[in-house]
């Protein structure tokens, strides 16, 4: 660990935060303007919609559903299809049944999980008009429903929490599309490839001949980033060097995964009319974040010790880091990609030391709330704050309250069911995967670090995150469609309770704030909250999460290998 390695990840906080700012003032005057815009018109106009009428918790999440499950059939036909469908200059074959359906429902929830080679599978067709289209959509999805979320504590004694239609085409039209175009122009001249053309050969310096993959990188990547998606063009993601060329598009990327999910809170903030409790919110995920920077550059800057008796100068693990790259950077990729529900390195987690990839896997787990997901690491974060406050509550003798609106038995108990979620589908298809042959069949590793490969993939899915520990072959029709299911479950029955509490928050009348009403905003709330997470993430998963990884740290230190 170094000066200059903290320096690096200090600049990035830095500069998401002055970017996150007046992005998140701007878009809660976007989502809180009334009148649609000519362009808004025409949309709605084409579309059938009607902008004026607002929905009630219901229809709101049913339309979010229907729009999800169209997406899903029409990405599944498309890579079934796509040897009938133009641009396809390599002449791939439609995509089997079962990685067809795991990649759909993976694009759809914003997992992005990848159990295929991109450049040896999807052609530019399905890339562009199936990948990247669903890119912007799960991500808009999730800004529309964390705006729904933000308007049940902004309204009184409300039935309705907007429009789903409206919420999802100003996501996507006034943030996600201008945001990817200068992302995508910068990818471009930072040397990322954004061509029609299929793959080129060139001969190496032995003589060998090889096979180049090209196709429409920059553009898919922006999107990718910024809406915490995760799916890269290529089988390694962002290790590959087309889609990472130098450490300036690193730098970048990770900035565009930060900036969206960091301003979020600052829009809630703005939009439910107190902007300490934007901030706070924010703190407490970033607080938890740089610790966990820290915890894996620790990690990773100690390295094997069992090196040092070999004479090598330097114990760190730069196993599988990229020497322009750095460790320092390395530990905040691997955390940002894990705390943002986006998997943009494939490869990079499973080179971590044990306890290096014990950390991502806890980030995953708690719900990819730090800062998480677009749109999902909001009103995920606002579950455990409802917990947080109604243990608060419940300890100075009086009815829970944020922002005005109780907290009553209805909504704990929906909050509860929701991040239960969790836990039930991550561990329970777990449990069932180390039983079973056919599963046990596709890890590349046994004993403890095997059991990791696979607990991982479970709360990868379940988490909608889509990094891996490299080594288990998911590409078979036992995990395709596990994953598959987890990650609808993961999404999807996470958010219908979390849109129940929504509206039933949005009925109730805001009450004025006395001195008896616990403070949300400020240190005594974010030591709280921080607390209240960890708690429940510890006692979800740490058996579990922790059999793995730390018996193979002491296997490591006893110079054992598994």
């Amino acid at each position: 660990m170094t000066f200059a390695g903290w320096l690096q990840i200090i600049l990035v906080f830095a500069i998401v935060i002055a970017a996150a700012w007046p992005l998140g003032i701007a878009m809660a005057k976007l989502f809180t303007r009334a009148e649609p815009t000519g362009l808004e018109r025409g949309l709605y106009r084409l579309a059938g919609v009607d902008a004026g009428k607002e929905q009630s918790w219901a229809t709101y999440t049913f339309a979010m559903l229907a729009i999800n499950f169209a997406g899903f059939v029409v990405l599944y036909l498309l890579q079934r299809l796509q040897f009938h469908l133009p641009l396809d200059p390599q002449g791939f074959s439609g995509v089997s049944e079962p990685l067809a359906f795991n990649t759909a429902m993976s694009f759809v929830t914003n997992t992005n999980w990848q159990s295929y080679g991109g450049e040896t599978t999807m052609s530019h067709f399905v890339q562009m008009a199936g990948l990247t289209v669903q890119n912007f959509l799960s991500a808009a999805t999730g800004i529309a429903l964390a705006v729904a979320v933000t308007r049940a504590f902004a309204r009184s004694e409300a039935k309705t929490l907007g429009n789903f239609w409206v919420d999802l085409t100003r996501a996507t039209v006034y943030v996600l599309l201008p945001l990817a175009i200068v992302v995508g122009l910068a990818f471009m001249a930072l040397g990322m490839p954004q061509t029609l053309q299929g793959s080129v050969e060139a001969t190496t310096l032995e003589g060998a001949r090889q096979v180049i993959a090209l196709g429409p990188v920059a553009s898919q990547e922006a999107i990718k980033q910024l809406g915490t998606n995760g799916g890269g063009f290529f089988n390694a993601n962002s290790s590959h060097p087309f889609e990472g060329p130098s450490a300036w598009s690193d730098y970048l990327s990770i900035i565009a995964m930060l900036v969206v999910s960091s301003a979020l809170p600052v829009m809630f903030g703005r939009m439910v009319g107190d902007i300490r409790q934007g901030r706070a919110l924010l703190i407490a995920m970033l607080v938890m974040l740089i610790a966990a920077v820290g915890a894996i550059y620790w990690a990773e800057a100690n390295g094997n010790p069992l090196l040092s008796q070999y004479g090598f100068a330097s114990a760190a693990n730069f196993e599988g880091k990229e020497v322009r790259f750095g460790l320092a950077m390395s530990a905040l990729f691997a955390a940002v990609t894990t705390g943002l529900s986006c998997g943009a390195v494939n490869t990079m987690h499973a080179s971590l030391t044990p306890l290096g990839g014990l950390v991502p896997m806890f980030l995953i787990q708690l719900g990819e709330i730090l800062p998480g997901g677009v749109g999902s690491g909001l009103y995920g974060i606002i579950v455990m704050a409802l917990i947080s406050v109604f243990v608060a509550g419940l300890m100075v003798g009086r009815t829970p309250d944020y922002l005005g609106k109780k907290i009553e038995s209805k909504e704990m108990k929906l909050a509860i069911l929701a991040i239960l979620i969790l836990p039930l589908v991550i561990l329970g298809f777990t449990a069932i995967s180390a039983m079973l042959p056919l599963a046990l069949s596709s890890l590349a590793n046994a004993g403890p670090h095997g059991l990791s490969e696979i607990l991982y993939a479970f709360s990868s899915a379940a988490g909608n995150n889509g990094s891996a520990f490299a080594g288990l072959n998911a590409n078979t029709p036992w995990f395709n469609t596990t994953l598959g299911i987890a990650m609808a479950l993961g999404r999807f029955a996470y958010i219908v309770p979390v849109m129940a509490i929504a509206g039933s928050l949005a009925a109730k009348k805001k009450i004025p704030q006395t001195q008896g009403s616990f403070p949300t905003h400020g240190a005594l709330f974010i030591a709280l909250l921080i607390g209240v997470i960890l708690i429940l993430g510890g006692l979800q998963y740490f058996p579990a999460l922790a059999l793995g990884p730390i018996v193979e740290h002491f296997a490591m230190l006893a110079g054992k290998s598994f």
